[in-house]
């Protein structure tokens, strides 16, 4: 029965491409092949800790310059694609326009993704980066804790949304510079179940990482909370 209501579903209501809406034929497919193929997903040469893609595709993986200087708490970041073109569009739609399901089937895209010297079932617990109860109420969802949940249900791994707090509602990052992000977010989060996060391998996940201030403080007070490490798993990065 449940496959008789799937089909007749699928006829009245034919799966589309999540970034232009034109109907797909393959099922658990979410792009069409235009729009699929306009994505940039990051793949090697990478800086193998903070994930920056390079330009030459002949290169190896190496360490970046700036990882050459004394780095950011988190260990290890990688993210699905570039910011831009089909998939910048779909996290818009999933963000901004309150497509949650949307965001369910970009979840399940982040977790069956193969990212490069990075193995998500080497993590112990998932945490999405946390929304400012302010924030969270004017959104009515955080993005970041519906892709986590995807990938913690892919993968069995334990789902936290509760010991990293949010607790400084600070103004959008969006418009802002580098340094003036990582002044906006200094001090906006806390560990409030200490326990919960000791010893920890913890896979932080958010939707995209721009210069990676806030990241890069979540993990500060993780790690301050005694996580054995931190890996950052983002849908984009710019």
């Amino acid at each position: 029965m449940k496959n008789i209501l799937k089909g007749i579903a699928d006829v009245v209501f034919p799966p589309r491409c999540m970034a232009c809406g034109a109907v797909l034929i393959e099922e658990g497919i979410y792009f069409c092949p235009d729009c699929f193929a306009r994505i940039k997903f990051i793949r090697s040469p990478l800086c193998p800790r903070c994930g920056v893609p390079f330009a030459e595709t002949g290169e190896q993986d190496h360490i970046c310059g700036a990882c050459l200087l004394p780095g950011p708490a988190f260990s290890t970041a990688r993210a699905l694609g570039r910011y831009e073109t089909a998939l910048m569009d779909v996290i818009h739609k999933f963000k901004y326009g309150g497509k949650t399901a949307v965001g369910e089937k970009l979840g399940k895209l982040m977790a069956e993704f193969p990212y490069p010297a990075f193995n998500i079932m080497d993590y112990s617990l998932i945490m999405p980066v946390p929304l400012h109860p302010r924030k969270l109420r004017q959104r009515g969802f955080n993005q970041s804790a519906i892709l986590a949940r995807e990938i913690s249900r892919r993968f069995s791994i334990a789902l936290d949304f509760s010991s990293l707090k949010r607790v400084v509602f600070t103004e959008s990052q969006t418009s802002l510079g580098k340094e003036k992000r990582e002044i906006n977010v200094k001090a906006a989060f806390a560990v409030a179940n200490p326990g919960k996060v000791t010893g920890q391998k913890i896979i932080l996940v958010d939707d995209v990482l721009t210069t990676g201030s806030t990241a890069k403080e979540c993990a500060r007070m993780l790690m301050k909370n005694k996580a054995e490490r931190v890996a950052v798993l983002t849908l984009a990065r710019t």
